[in-house]
């Protein structure tokens, strides 16, 4: 892991493979952390130069501070990142708020990218008043304490009873986290929305989804991928919330295949 200097924050990123591959650059959902792209590594670095970040008062990076957060601001910090990688263009996948990134990247920076996929995500997710109620618990519980209420919509049933310490793990990382810049970006779900902003534009985009997802249902996606004017899409069955966690050899085939593609 590495650490980058970003609007006086601190960021942990990793930056793995060969400078002669193309650039992927990989977006963590919230509560999470970059660790989430473990699995897809081996598949990926033969071919790619893989680019992964903690998002603010996520993992390693260093909290927010005072001000809002917007998606413009996450998606700055992505290009500074990819600045400081030395690429010009790349691949993006992300998943959630990760595929938020991703929308405000295709919306405003469409010429910086060779391909899109975004996976459990949506152009509006949830509602401003359930982020608000989840903004005002985290300042007031911890997310330590709430992190056994929202970790198991994460994942599909049968993938807990597949690995019953995976709860428990991921509970303690997102406990670990900052809560009130976990609550700014809960603030921001509920604020933002891409609605009308994303069709039209040059890029090429895979959506993929969960059967079991709870968070962002299949209905979510498919309306993304009518804001996108009709990308394809494709609901993994049996997956929830984080594929690459859940179906992780699943998930990189798909990628893999529309990177090719791309």
């Amino acid at each position: 892991m590495a650490f980058l200097m970003n609007q006086g924050r601190s960021v942990a990123y990793r930056l793995l493979g060969s400078e002669a591959n193309p650039l992927v650059l990989l977006a963590h959902p919230l509560g999470m952390s970059q660790a989430v792209w473990d699995e897809l590594l081996p598949a990926l670095l033969p071919r790619y130069r893989v680019l992964t970040w903690d998002l603010p008062g996520h993992g390693a990076s260093q909290a927010w501070g005072a001000a809002p957060i917007t998606p413009a601001d996450l998606a700055a910090e992505a290009l500074a990142l990819v600045e400081h990688a030395g690429a010009s263009r790349f691949h993006f996948a992300g998943t959630s708020i990760g595929g938020v990134v991703g929308q405000q990247l295709i919306s405003e920076h469409a010429e910086r990218l060779l391909s899109v996929t975004l996976t459990n995500t949506g152009a509006v997710i949830g509602n401003a008043e359930l982020w608000r109620t989840r903004a005002e618990r985290i300042r007031q519980e911890g997310l330590a304490a709430m992190a056994e209420e929202i970790v198991p919509r994460w994942f599909a049933p049968a993938c807990f009873e597949a690995e019953p310490a995976l709860k428990a793990g991921w509970c303690t990382q997102m406990g670990r986290g900052e809560d009130d810049s976990y609550a700014r970006l809960c603030e921001m779900l509920g604020s933002h929305a891409f609605t009308g902003k994303l069709a039209g534009k040059p890029v090429r985009v895979q959506l993929l989804g969960g059967s079991e997802d709870l968070a962002t249902p299949p209905a979510t996606l498919a309306a993304l991928a009518a804001e996108l004017g009709g990308a394809s899409l494709e609901i993994l069955e049996g997956t929830g919330h984080v594929p690459s966690v859940e179906a992780p050899g699943l998930f990189a085939d798909k990628l893999l295949a529309f990177l090719q593609a791309a």
